[in-house]
Order: structure tokens, then sequence, then C-alpha cells
């Protein structure tokens, strides 16, 4: 059946109460593990290297931020990745198809459907949902763990509310990898390599993780109201049929702005503009559900058992 790392966040919104009935789920689907817990996101990927000669399989208990700490340490073992969602937006578990439900989770890491999935990078970091500039920064800064604790999925549109009083436009240059150059006055900036993002929100309508393209969008707002009236199209991806939100895809991208701005990758501040966005075709192996909304070339796919 095979032997998996278990990666746990204790400090996930769901991990306290659901840790146990994750690792029964486990053992009931007979797959066996080692438990890791490292005490900070900077040593998950250690743990993963460590460990990769002892399993055959990587599985994240934890939201988006753990799973992004774990990016290093799979690329370089290229051990495949399973997924038990105990975070708060857990987008890439939506991407993928699975579903918060831990028994059906735990059937998808023993049954489910093996896909090589893209990467984003922004400079030195890498994102599997959506590195961002501008107002989603705004919205990281106000999130924090007491929040989440305390209203859950909601946190987010609460947060996306005060932000709203600080956010500012601001001007950017961005420049394709087919030479064309636009500069822009943006409220913000999205680069897509996952379907999901900020609890449920969707990059553009046709989004993929295994496109091998990224989907930028961005906001180029006249007026306040504007991002007022679009916020329900946002959850849909249907955002981007607004004429004042400029969309494409791109292999490369890069961004200037007049003075270095911070970058969002999966919910944490990790980088600064001037920034090169690419994306990294096929890069992780990861289980998912055969309802998962890929792309209908799965040449890579196996189902495991």
């Amino acid at each position: 059946m095979g032997k998996a790392l278990l990666v746990v966040n204790s400090r996930a919104r769901q991990a306290q109460q659901k840790l146990a009935d994750a690792i029964a789920q486990l053992h009931a689907c007979g797959l066996e593990w080692i438990k890791v817990a490292p005490p900070q996101a900077s040593e998950i990927s250690d743990a993963i290297r460590h460990h990769q000669s002892q399993v055959d399989r990587v599985v994240i208990a934890g939201g988006d931020g753990t799973l992004n700490a774990a990016i290093p340490g799979l690329l370089d073992t290229q051990l495949p990745l399973g997924i038990l969602p105990l975070g708060t937006a857990n987008d890439l578990a939506r991407t993928l198809g699975i579903p918060t439900d831990l028994a059906a989770a735990c059937k998808i890491l023993t049954a489910g459907q093996l896909e090589r999935i893209d990467l984003g990078q922004v400079n030195d970091r890498y994102f599997f949902n959506v590195a961002s500039i501008g107002l989603s920064v705004q919205i990281t800064r106000k999130l924090n763990r007491e929040t989440k604790q305390q209203w859950g999925i909601l946190a987010y549109p609460i947060a996306a509310l005060q932000a709203l009083n600080r956010s500012r436009p601001f001007w950017a240059t961005v420049s394709r990898d087919n030479g064309q150059s636009q500069r822009m006055r943006t409220i913000q900036i999205a680069v897509g390599n996952g379907r999901y993002y900020g609890g449920g929100m969707t990059v553009t309508a046709d989004a993929t993780i295994n496109s091998q393209q990224l989907d930028v969008y961005s906001l180029n707002l006249q007026h306040w109201w504007q991002l007022l009236a679009i916020l329900p199209a946002m959850r849909s991806g249907d955002h981007t049929s607004w004429s004042f939100v400029e969309d494409f895809q791109a292999q490369t991208i890069t961004v200037e702005t007049a003075r270095p701005m911070p970058i969002n990758t999966d919910g944490e501040i990790t980088t600064y503009t001037p920034a090169r966005f690419q994306v990294l075709p096929q890069a992780i192996s990861v289980f998912c559900s055969q309802e998962a909304n890929l792309i209908a070339d799965h040449s890579a796919q196996s189902v495991v058992t």
C-alpha cells in the first residue's frame, strides 16, 4: 500500500480537532506513515529531504501555507504529494478536487489519480495558487491566525473590506514573453498557476493547474465602487469579461514598479518587485480526484492502488 511522510501543521485552524480523525482514517485505508511536525514552516522541506528514502509519498495535513513551504523539498525529492486539507482556505485542495471530508480525502491518497501539475515561480519563490501585487498584499496583512480561527473562511472577505480603505492604485510596467510591454494603472496584478485562491476566488473561468501557462489579470479600476461591483464575478472567474480588467496568458512575465512593492505568494508576503514570473511545467506529482478540473490531456496519469 505504501508508506507516507505525514507532515503536520499543528497550528492549522482545524488541526487540533481533526488530526486524530485524519490519522484514524489513514490507518483504516491501510497506509503506513511517519509523522513529523516541524516547529517552523522553513523546516518542512528539510524534513522531506531527510526522510525521502523511507517513504514513497508526502502527505501534508494543513493548509496552503504549509503546502507552499513543502515545495522545495518536493522538487528536490520528486515524491508525490497528497493533501489532508486542514487549513482555512484549502485552495490547492479545491483545485485538485480534494474534499474537506477527511475520509474521502484519505481515499484519494490511496486510490486517487496521480497527476503532474505546474508550479509558479516569482524571483526565487514558488507558488501553487497565485502570486499577486497590490490589494491582496493588504488583505494578507489584515489576516492573522486569530482572525482565521475566529471567522474561518469568512476572514477573507472581512479582510478584503478592511484592506480596501488602505489600497491605492499604482503604476506598473508588465512585459510578456511575446515581446509586448504595457504600462498600466492598477489596484492589483494577479498571476495564477492554479485555479483557486483567497478562499475560493477563481483566477479566470478557464484556469487549470496543468495548462503550462500562467493566467494573469490586472484590475485597472477607475472608481472604488467598481471593485465592490466585480467581487461576485471574481468567485466564478467571470471578472475578466469586465472592461476595466486586463487578462492574458503567458509562460513568463516581468513586472516593474516605480518603487519596490511586496508580492504575496500563496498567502505569504515573500518577495518584491521588480519581479520575473514563470511557469515550471509538470514540476510535481499530486494525488487528486478524478473529478478535478484539469486539462483533458492526462498523459502522465495513473491510478494508484
